[in-house]
């Protein structure tokens, strides 16, 4: 758990009255999992889903299908995408999306494997491609999950 950076976004979204929602996909429910595991969650944190098929991403998103399909898997606008429908869903001020490959394979779209996109949609937004170069399926969820914390927090500190 990545206790430290996720009490500081806790506090800075409790101080703002902000919320936020979650869709991951690679990353299992992690990032949603460290949000939560700070005492007084359920005042910023309205939900999350984990997007990890097409299914699930149909049942837990309203994303615009056309538009998804004109995006390129994997790419920083693909993941905004899903940041924003994110947000939508549960009304939230942010949202979080991360989509990826932890491994050991890649996709089936010619990502090899320790690829992820993370995305913040709110007041401010941001996105990022994220490789690691490895096959190792859970360094790869906890050091895309590490990024995403670290990516949200600096989103929320931008003037």
């Amino acid at each position: 758990m990545q206790d430290e950076i996720s009490s500081r976004i806790a506090k800075l979204l409790t101080e703002r009255g902000e919320t936020v929602s979650v869709a991951e996909s690679s990353t299992g429910g992690l990032i949603s999992a460290n949000l939560l595991a700070i005492p007084g969650a359920s005042s910023y944190y309205l939900g999350g889903s984990v997007v990890y098929t097409l299914a699930s991403r149909r049942a837990f998103l309203d994303l615009d299908r056309e538009k998804v399909k004109e995006l390129k898997p994997l790419t920083t606008e693909m993941v905004e995408a899903f940041a924003v429908a994110a947000r939508l869903k549960l009304d939230a001020i942010w949202g979080i999306a991360e989509l990826g490959a932890t491994g050991p394979s890649g996709t089936p779209y010619g990502h090899g494997p320790g690829v992820s996109v993370i995305g913040i949609s709110g007041p401010k937004t941001a996105s990022i491609l994220m490789e690691t170069h490895s096959d190792d399926r859970q360094a790869n969820m906890q050091a895309f999950t590490s990024r995403a914390l670290e990516l949200f927090e600096e989103t929320l500190l931008l003037d």
